[in-house]
């Protein structure tokens, strides 16, 4: 087997054997150096402009887990699992694209020139949309790199779940989170203790389409 034909298939069970868990062990633990290196791996996702636009609040303690309960709706699994990742969008993310493209230059994979000329455009350019565009483009960022959180999280032998079900508004205010930055979802993360309800797909026949056909 070619490494890329085993790289495939190791992508393809993680993909697979993915899903959201509810039911979580209450006793499995994780460590901090291995959430650091799933947010490590997931920051390597895909953004408008390398702005890398989320933030990640780590609830790590079953204190604080235990206060976030009843912002989540008290579902269980916030404080059955290991650890929750709040991920937050930030709106003004590309005001730290000088930041970013500065690393760029010193890594060597950016020209000083042409950074200093993409960081001067790009924050022009994201500087003059409205308070909702900007949220826009963070939010889809936001669900990108929440992706590869559970994608990275399920390579290590770690289950998720995506939440949506909770009070954003009180998640700012009981957390003092900045008003620039928006809950895009909760995730918890640990060892299921029993197996995500299996779930089905529709026909990739019936939300594909073929060069701009049968979209009507």
């Amino acid at each position: 087997m070619s490494e890329a034909t085993a790289s495939a298939t190791e992508y393809a069970s993680v993909v697979r054997e993915r899903h959201s868990v509810r039911q979580y062990d209450p006793n499995a633990t994780i460590s901090e150096s291995e959430l650091k290196e799933i947010l490590s791996e997931a920051s390597l996702a895909p953004s408008s402009s390398n702005t890398q636009s989320w933030r990640f609040l780590v609830f790590h303690d079953k204190e604080l887990q235990q206060k976030l309960l009843p912002i989540a709706n008290n579902q269980q699994q916030i404080v059955d699992s290991s650890a929750v990742v709040a991920v937050l969008a930030d709106r003004e993310g590309f005001k730290r694209l000088g930041q970013i493209n500065d690393i760029a230059v010193e890594k060597g994979i950016m020209p000083r020139e042409f950074a200093d000329q993409f960081t001067e455009r790009s924050i022009a350019m994201y500087g003059s949309l409205s308070k909702e565009k900007q949220t826009q483009i963070a939010l889809v960022d936001g669900g990108l790199v929440s992706m590869q959180i559970m994608l990275s999280a399920k390579a290590r032998g770690y289950d998720t779940v995506p939440m949506g079900g909770f009070d954003a508004a009180r998640l700012v205010e009981e957390f003092g989170i900045p008003e620039t930055l928006v809950p895009v979802m909760l995730i918890a993360v640990g060892k299921g203790a029993a197996p995500g309800r299996a779930t089905a797909r529709l026909p990739l026949e019936e939300i594909t389409f073929w060069n701009g056909q049968g979209l009507k």
